[in-house]
């Protein structure tokens, strides 16, 4: 038995040994990546990442690698680029080389490289462009629909006066108010807050947004390529997004009963017409899957990343009552009691969008951003990286550099206003990302965070539970996302 156990360990040791041999080889033949741990066959740097927490582990190897590294999730090499420069230049000055994007395991199953935030070439383009188009034609960034985010936040004060002061937990509030903005434009329309349809949509939406990113998805997301053939909790996320996507495949088919080409109602009227024009186009993007996963795509992300901040933003506003005083003094200032706050007024008040900058940074929503990928072999500060290898842009140690805010560790509106009080943009502010995949409704979700913040700071006090220091801002998963926790506060009126 001892010589046989002998043997089998010189086996496992010399074809662990010829893998390795192999992977190098194969690494020399492709490219010159960026310097990293050495990875083990099959497993990666499986050593050095815990898959269940993946930013953390990054964020060490960045302490001894540096800003450009790579890193084998699995079998698969990942460059990682850390910090406000190493991001810039290969998001913004590279910008076309480094557009391609990847999809996480956990939602390859549902987008299969449809829909405009996870196609890829001349399909991620048109859809895009196309998207970008409907979406300012239905008033992103325009009064039209600063009057629609105005009458919502009227809605949403009226179900916080129902409270009557008692203590409740602001999640669904906010799901249910910013989720009607994106509503309005891809299905025409708002629902009613009591909508139990509506209702159970915003709970498949907010705990799948949380599936995404539990220390499960983390791992699956890492070795997806031997965990696929298996079952486990990496469906749950699969199973949400199905449902969504049959909720919308529903309200295509509604749209497609009562079409009317001269009168598009909203962005999938505007999809059906082009679906016509290119109906005879074998090549066409145009066609019933990709508007399902674009529209599930716009009202996933128009909901669940602007709702997600106004949590957090009412945590820290209540953790940090110097900081709703201050604001609260200047509502009182500019606007008064007596009229409804309007973009307009964001410009006299540098201390709000200061405080709204500050909740945006500190919160970290999408702390990895979503992976990209370079699309043709691409030279970058002296390393090769070979077409087609995933690029993880850290935007966490972006809105966090040292090298570009006063305090980046402590949650602090002065880290955007100058010595004089005014606002001071920062080229480091990228929740939004940047480059080509920036975010295509940042105009929208920055009009809804102003007009809902100064909307709801203007007629209430919010009081927290607990003593403010004893507040825990922890995510309660952070993965994919930094989920916020769960949380009660009292809605006084003022």
């Amino acid at each position: 038995m001892e010589l046989a156990g002998a043997v089998t360990l010189l086996v496992v040791v010399y074809v662990s040994c010829l893998l390795i041999a192999l992977a190098k080889k194969k690494l020399s033949q492709k490219g010159r990546l960026p310097p990293g741990p050495i990875p083990l066959p099959l497993v990666g740097n499986f050593l050095q990442i815990k898959s269940s927490e993946i930013l953390k582990s990054l964020l060490r190897l960045h302490e001894k690698y540096g800003p450009v590294f790579t890193v084998y999730l699995g079998a698969r090499p990942v460059v990682v680029l850390c910090g406000h420069q190493a991001v810039k230049e290969a998001l913004i000055d590279r910008a076309e080389d480094f557009s391609g994007r990847v999809t996480n395991a956990t939602l390859e199953p549902t987008f299969q490289g449809y829909g405009v935030v996870f196609a890829n070439g001349v399909c991620w383009k048109q859809m895009r462009r196309f998207s970008l188009t409907v979406l300012r034609n239905f008033g992103m960034g325009k009064k039209t629909i600063q009057d629609r985010i105005e009458e919502e936040a009227q809605f949403l004060l009226a179900e916080f006066r129902k409270t009557k002061e008692k203590p409740i937990d602001p999640t669904y509030y906010f799901s249910q108010a910013v989720s009607n903005i994106i509503c309005s434009i891809v299905f025409g329309d708002r629902f009613d807050y009591e909508d139990k349809d509506f209702q159970n949509l915003m709970h498949m939406m907010n705990n799948s947004f949380r599936e995404m990113s539990t220390g499960w998805a983390q791992f699956y997301d890492t070795y997806a390529s031997f965990l696929k053939y298996f079952p486990g909790p990496h469906t749950k996320v699969y199973d949400l997004l199905e449902e969504m996507r049959l909720f919308i495949a529903k309200r295509v088919k509604k749209n497609q009963e009562t079409f009317d080409p001269s009168l598009p109602r909203d962005f999938i009227d505007c999809f059906l017409i082009q679906m016509e024009k290119e109906k005879d186009n074998p090549l066409s993007e145009f066609n019933v899957k990709n508007l399902e996963l674009t529209t599930l795509n716009l009202f996933f992300a128009g909901t669940e990343t602007v709702s997600s901040t106004l949590r957090y933003g009412f945590l820290f506003l209540v953790k940090y009552p110097d900081v709703q005083a201050k604001a609260h003094e200047e509502i009182d200032r500019v606007i008064g009691h007596n009229r409804v706050p309007n973009i307009e007024d964001r410009s006299q008040m540098p201390y709000m969008d200061a405080v709204i900058h500050e909740v945006q940074r500190v919160s970290d929503l999408i702390p990895m951003d979503l992976a990209h990928m370079v699309i043709r072999d691409t030279e970058f500060r002296g390393y090769l990286i070979p077409k087609g290898t995933e690029i993880y842009p850290i935007l966490s140690t972006v809105l966090n550099d040292p090298t570009m805010f006063k305090t980046p560790d402590a949650f602090n509106p002065e880290n955007f206003l100058d010595e004089n009080g005014r606002f001071k943009k920062n080229d480091a502010f990228v929740p939004f990302s940047l480059g080509k995949r920036v975010c295509l409704g940042e105009a929208l979700a920055r009009m809804e965070l102003f007009l809902f913040f100064t909307t709801i700071l203007q007629s209430f006090r919010l009081k927290p539970l607990l003593a403010p220091e004893d507040l825990d801002t922890t995510p309660q998963e952070s993965g994919f996302a930094n989920i916020p926790p769960f949380y009660q506060i009292s809605m006084i009126p003022r």
